[in-house]
């Protein structure tokens, strides 16, 4: 069926459009990433998309299709991946996230971050961990290496899955988000047992849970996250859907359940684009536990969120003296020193 086919089925208005078919929506990704559709054809095809909005089945079956053409990284399952998407960029506050994963990792967690740092006026994470030293642009081989051996590594999408960047970099053309960009988060390039992903659309909320559900994720973590990213706030509750044995529990998520103080918005206020290297310097100094207070709980926070999702302790509050003890006694300060170091993989190669 060609491509006009399938638009006039999505293009018809709110009362005659239809959803397509699991089997019609791995048939339009086909044609999208193989190139046998042309630029206008896409963009109609993406912007009917977008008033229409991606039902679940279109949404799994689109994420089924693109999954099918690039390979997992080559990592052993016992390793217990958690799959962390940063696509959202940051304007407001600091990467938070990073700081995390990095602490989760030294706390025995692995963590695969994948991003895109394209977003005009939203710097993503990969400018910041770049300024902290940390590699960015591992191939899908090293990237598995990488991970194995240091228990983190970030994946650039354009390295990872070359035609799905390709439709990321459209937004810059048509000036809005397209259907790829929840198809990115939920990639998840190692096929991770466990994923958290975050997001800021209202109506991708519940729609992500179930997407997962779908797809046979066997526990997932979609959080309402601070600026789209899936981070938990240090200022109020974080709305939460806990994905688990194919049921989906909806969470409130604050700081007091962790027994912190609640604190602003300034203890998370961010940089200006251009400023990475400040930033990666407000974030080693919370990784080496130089900087107390809400900014340090934060990090802690979500760095306990992704020990929950690696399975590290029963609950969420349970993972936090993990993360504390990671990050008082040094080894998320050493952690950090030994992931700016030059990859294994490229090491061997020099």
């Amino acid at each position: 069926m060609p491509i006009q086919d399938f638009i006039a089925k999505i293009a018809k208005g709110p009362r005659a459009s239809k959803d397509l078919t699991w089997d019609e929506s791995k048939q339009v990704m086909k044609l999208l990433i193989e190139g046998q559709a042309t630029q206008a054809q896409i963009g109609a095809f993406l912007m009917a998309m977008r008033f229409k909005m991606e039902s679940v089945s279109e949404l799994a079956a689109f994420t089924a299709a693109a999954r099918a053409y690039v390979a997992p990284l080559s990592i052993p399952k016992e390793l217990a991946v958690v799959d962390v998407p940063s696509y959202a960029g940051k304007s407001e506050t600091f990467h938070s996230l990073i700081a995390g994963a990095i602490v989760a990792a030294s706390a025995g967690a692995a963590i695969v971050m994948h991003g895109y740092d394209g977003i005009p006026g939203r710097p993503g994470a990969a400018g910041v961990l770049k300024a902290l030293g940390i590699p960015i642009d591992l191939d899908p081989k090293m990237a598995g290496e990488y991970v194995t051996k240091k228990g983190f590594v970030y994946l650039d999408i354009g390295m990872y899955h070359p035609p799905l960047y390709r439709f990321l970099e459209m937004r810059q053309e048509i000036g809005v988000r397209n259907l790829f960009h929840p198809i990115a988060r939920l990639l998840n390039p190692s096929r991770a047992a466990a994923q958290v992903v975050g997001l800021s659309h209202p109506p991708h909320f519940e729609k992500t849970a179930e997407v997962l559900r779908m797809l046979g994720c066997p526990r997932a973590l979609v959080i309402r996250g601070v600026e789209g990213d899936p981070e938990l706030s240090v200022t109020a509750a974080t709305r939460v859907l806990e994905l688990r044995d194919e049921r989906i529990t909806p969470l409130g998520i604050s700081p007091k359940d962790f027994g912190l103080a609640l604190g602003t918005s300034r203890d998370m206020a961010g940089f200006p684009p251009g400023q990475q290297d400040k930033e990666a310097e407000l974030l080693r100094r919370i990784i080496q536990n130089q900087i107390p207070g809400s900014p340090k709980d934060w990090v802690l926070m979500n760095a306990a969120l992704l020990l929950y999702a690696a399975g590290k302790g029963a609950t969420l509050p349970a993972c936090l003296p993990m993360a504390r003890a990671a990050l008082e006694s040094g080894a998320a300060g050493r952690k950090l020193d030994e992931l700016a170091q030059a990859p294994l993989a490229a090491s061997k190669r020099g």
